[in-house]
């Protein structure tokens, strides 16, 4: 069985590695721990955050104990890695509330039982106890203010005459490290892993070990998540997928997926699923001769809306794709119809048009915009081309009654392929 940095490797995610063969030579005794930190700038996780969790239930599934760190204590100050200004201060509520949150999440992606079940911490736990003092004298006379300064995070910052940067994003670096150094001491973790940005963090704490206690450390990077136009994923970027399903619903994310840049899709495969390595290359052999399928997309979208959400929410999504292809709605409630057809023209009807007599669809098709004319409206009906609820309608005499609806007050319209109106009953 390979490595984990065999693993990442293969997969693309190994960006860059500390002294790789003492690392392997240290993954062979088997059961280590492996940490990485989560900054609590927001109320849910998002895609981009899957880098780092998704190397971290490989480290879980090669047999390692991932230590998933919550920032609760560095969230107060701000990590000025990969930003080119000062980080707002958020106030220890948002921040608590937000550690709840993100810590719920993160708890689905990893065992929580048997010989190398996740460990969760919160480094407010020994980052606000400590005083001024203790932070000077025990931790940070063994740093150097040069090293500190040649870190790309920083030299980044001060080569900006416009932002600089503060004191208290300078020793973000120092409190990092510090974590490093605990978890360490309590968990005898050797093994921190992050994204690129933030080597100049993890390598500090491998120095603070070696400093404190004499003991080597490693550090992997990954990859920061960018598509093939170089756009990068994430909460300041203003394009995040969240995983709460509340902010991004299963549907929407399964519909951000199947619709992967055909440059991006094998490469997000190996990133964000668990399929082994012969698996992508048929789907990529797949796409090659036939990108119309969009198979590696298909894949993509079901194997990351089931593990972020679980298997009946993709099926649902799945469902909702098939929806707006043209497939069956009959599972679909009112909420999933106008989430699935939220981008589409919409109209307002009174229900009792659907009492009595009941509504024709000609006069709807007219009403709702469909067709121009009642005219109009018969020819569409006539050529095959006027369907409700997916459901083509061949009749001109056809007249709607409540029946219509299935028990919800929507219905969907649609004219040849894709051309659909919502029609909302209130």
């Amino acid at each position: 069985m390979p490595d984990l940095i065999d693993e990442l490797s293969w997969r693309g995610l190994l960006s860059q590695c500390t002294d790789e063969e003492g690392l392997r030579a240290y993954l062979r005794e088997g059961g280590a721990p492996v940490y990485c930190g989560f900054d609590p700038t927001a109320a849910s996780l998002h895609l981009g955050n899957l880098v780092p969790i998704v190397a971290l239930a490989h480290a879980q599934r090669h047999g390692l104990i991932p230590v998933v760190v919550m920032g609760g204590g560095t969230g107060m100050i701000g990590d000025p890695s990969g930003k080119d200004a000062e980080r707002s201060l958020m106030t220890t509520e948002e921040i608590e509330a937000n550690v709840a949150a993100q810590q719920a999440q993160l708890r689905r992606f990893f065992a929580d039982s048997g010989a190398n079940a996740a460990i969760f911490r919160n480094n407010a736990q020994w980052i606000e106890p400590l005083t001024c003092v203790e932070l000077l004298r025990d931790v940070g006379k063994h740093f150097s203010v040069n090293a500190m300064i040649a870190k790309e995070s920083v030299k980044r910052r001060l080569d900006s005459r416009e932002q600089g940067i503060s004191y208290t994003e300078f020793s973000y670096m120092v409190l990092q490290a510090f974590d490093f150094l605990k978890l360490y001491e309590a968990h005898k973790c050797r093994i921190q892993l992050g994204g690129s940005d933030q080597w100049g963090n993890i390598t500090a704490g491998i120095d603070l070990i070696r400093r404190v206690h004499g003991e080597e450390a490693y550090g992997l990077t990954l990859p920061l998540l960018t598509t093939a136009t170089g756009e990068k994923f994430g909460k300041s970027a203003g394009n995040a997928i969240w995983l709460d399903p509340k902010m991004t619903s299963p549907f929407a994310m399964y519909q951000h997926l199947i619709r992967t840049d055909d440059r991006d899709a094998v490469k997000f495969l190996s990133y964000f699923t668990f399929l082994e390595r012969e698996e992508i290359e048929d789907l990529a052999a797949v796409h090659e001769d036939s990108p119309e399928l969009r198979e590696p997309q298909r894949a993509l979208a079901r194997e990351l809306t089931r593990w972020i959400h679980g298997a009946d929410e993709m099926r649902k999504a799945e469902k909702a794709t098939e929806a707006l292809y043209g497939g069956s709605l009959d599972e679909l409630g009112d909420d999933e119809l106008r989430e699935i057809f939220a981008d589409v023209p919409s109209v307002e009807v009174p229900t009792d048009r659907l009492a009595g007599e009941g509504l024709p669809l000609v006069d709807l098709l007219v009403e709702s915009g469909v067709a121009k004319s009642k005219g109009a409206a018969r020819r569409l009906i006539e050529s095959g081309g006027a369907y409700v609820n997916n459901e083509r309608a061949g009749d001109i005499a056809l007249v709607l009654g409540t029946d219509a609806l299935g028990g919800r007050k929507t219905l969907v319209l649609r004219s040849g392929k894709r051309n659909y109106t919502l029609v909302r009953f209130v």
